[in-house]
């Protein structure tokens, strides 16, 4: 008799025995502690979105694995916390082996989307289309090293934010940073700036949607090591200037939402904020700080080095992957277009960018 099965459970449904073995099979994994893939944030995602699942591969009764996802309409699936998570794929014993589709089929999946799936899933990764980079900032031997070596990489970033702080002291008033702040205006403020971040430059503002912001409010009052909100502010005269709002586990943070008051763009008062955090970051014990796929100039001042993730999607056969394929693969063959040229993406930036403006007036 086939002893291998796959039960299909709410995030709530886990049991404490299935979450430590979780936590085991990470581990084992080898693979970096990313908070993303910790099952509290599939908890977290569950309280959200009535959508999310995660398939417990069993053998013989024992939990073998995990796959949290969310499920949409005809059975389209999606990584957990997609277009949020920066760290995607399933939790597997070493040696665990199951054919995709098969577990798409336990699940009712037509198909799996993933947009930052992690590098080692070898399960997913034959259907990957597209391979992205994620920087990355190693602080394994401390902040002082990191620190040197950042004035040997860029020297003239690492001077100029130094200058532009001691400017902000002066010219504004005195320069304070608290690494975990629980301070809700802060985190307020951070959500105005970001939503006008992503108007401005004619995306899509996260939030705007009530899932990400109930999100954000679960873990930034969490309290689990393994998974937790990080929030952290820069204050000039006693007001909030820039601020990060993460999420870390015991030895990794991951960049998540940063911002800052325009008003005092001139003071770079968000580059100040990341020197102060990776300082306090690795007094606290973070190893890694992985901030996250897409380019942006002040991520390859700060890394240290490139971890792979990939974009892309398994679909089954029949009406649901069609489905699929007609409604998303269309779109995903424009962006990987766009980000191959980049003449055409600094164009689609431009033409957003004045678009967003239009609709501000």
């Amino acid at each position: 008799m086939d002893r291998k099965r796959i039960l299909v459970v709410r995030p709530d449904e886990l049991g404490p025995g299935e979450l430590k073995t979780w936590r085991e099979l990470r581990a084992e994994s080898g693979a970096p502690g990313n908070p993303f893939l910790d099952p509290a944030f599939t908890t977290a995602v569950g309280q959200v979105s009535p959508a999310a699942r995660v398939a417990v591969l069993q053998d013989d009764g024992t939990p073998v694995g995990f796959f949290p996802y969310e499920k949409g309409p005809l059975g389209q699936g999606r990584a957990i916390g997609l277009s949020v998570s920066d760290s995607q794929g399933a939790v597997l014993r070493p040696g665990v082996r199951v054919d995709p589709r098969t577990l798409l089929a336990a699940c009712r999946l037509s198909s799996w989307e993933f947009d930052n799936l992690e590098a080692g899933q070898d399960l997913f990764l034959p259907y990957a289309v597209e391979r992205l980079a994620a920087p990355v900032v190693d602080l394994d031997a401390g902040y002082g090293p990191y620190l040197d070596g950042l004035r040997t990489r860029s020297p003239g970033f690492l001077k100029q934010t130094l200058a532009k702080e001691r400017r902000l002291a002066r010219q504004v008033g005195e320069v304070r940073f608290v690494y975990d702040a629980r301070d809700p205006e802060a985190l307020r403020a951070l959500m105005r700036w970001k939503s006008a971040q992503y108007r401005r430059t004619g995306r899509r503002d996260r939030f705007a949607q009530q899932w990400i912001t109930g999100l954000v409010d679960l873990l930034a009052h969490g309290d689990d090591p393994e998974c937790r909100g990080v929030l952290s502010v820069l204050y000039a005269a006693g007001r909030p200037v820039a601020a990060h709002f993460g999420l870390r586990s015991a030895t990794v943070l991951s960049w998540w939402f940063p911002a800052y008051d325009r008003d005092l763009g001139r003071y770079s008062p968000g580059l100040v904020l990341h020197l102060r955090m990776l300082e306090a970051a690795a007094a606290d014990g973070i190893r890694m700080v992985d901030l996250g796929s897409g380019p942006a100039r002040y991520k390859d001042s700060l890394k240290t080095r490139e971890l792979p993730v990939y974009e892309g999607a398994v679909v089954r056969g029949g009406a649901g992957g069609a489905a699929y394929r007609l409604g998303r693969e269309p779109a995903r063959a424009a962006r990987r277009f766009v980000r191959g040229h980049p003449r055409v993406a600094a164009a689609a930036r431009h033409t957003l960018t004045r678009l967003a403006r239009l609709r501000e007036r």
